[in-house]
């Protein structure tokens, strides 16, 4: 379960209208983001809010082999959150990652963002796992 965790959050957004408001437009570049650095899709769901002639955001998951992404969209706001993990199961996947948040943040041009990494799965210091609450 060793991977790499990124979330970020992107503000003032100037890309084209269409990628904050249109299921379809999100779709695409969600798979073409996917595919550049290697990134193996197995799975989606895309889900268009508000109606077609009042489009309202969208949001969508693309279940990778390596693990998965998760894009939601506010055009009334101007905004997005992504989600991107990837286990290194088999092989180091942090790289693609790296890559394809990277493209993705680029394809929305946040005027702001907030961004974060998140190694998962690593044991803490004294390299024991810790239980979790309320286990035995």
């Amino acid at each position: 379960m060793h991977g790499l965790h990124l979330t970020a959050e992107l503000y003032e957004c100037s890309c084209d209208p269409r990628l904050l408001a249109d299921v379809g437009a999100l779709r695409e570049l969600c798979l073409a983001i996917c595919a550049e650095p290697g990134l193996t899709p197995v799975g989606l769901v895309f889900h268009q809010f508000g109606s077609e002639l009042a489009p309202a955001g969208a949001t969508g998951a693309v279940i990778l082999a390596e693990s998965h992404l998760a894009v939601h969209t506010w055009p009334e706001m101007k905004a997005v959150t992504l989600d991107l993990y990837v286990c290194n199961f088999s092989q180091d996947n942090s790289t693609a990652a790296r890559k394809a948040c990277q493209r993705l943040i680029g394809a929305f041009v946040p005027g702001r963002l907030v961004r974060r990494e998140l190694e998962r799965g690593v044991p803490d210091i004294a390299g024991v796992l810790l239980p979790s609450v309320g286990s035995d």
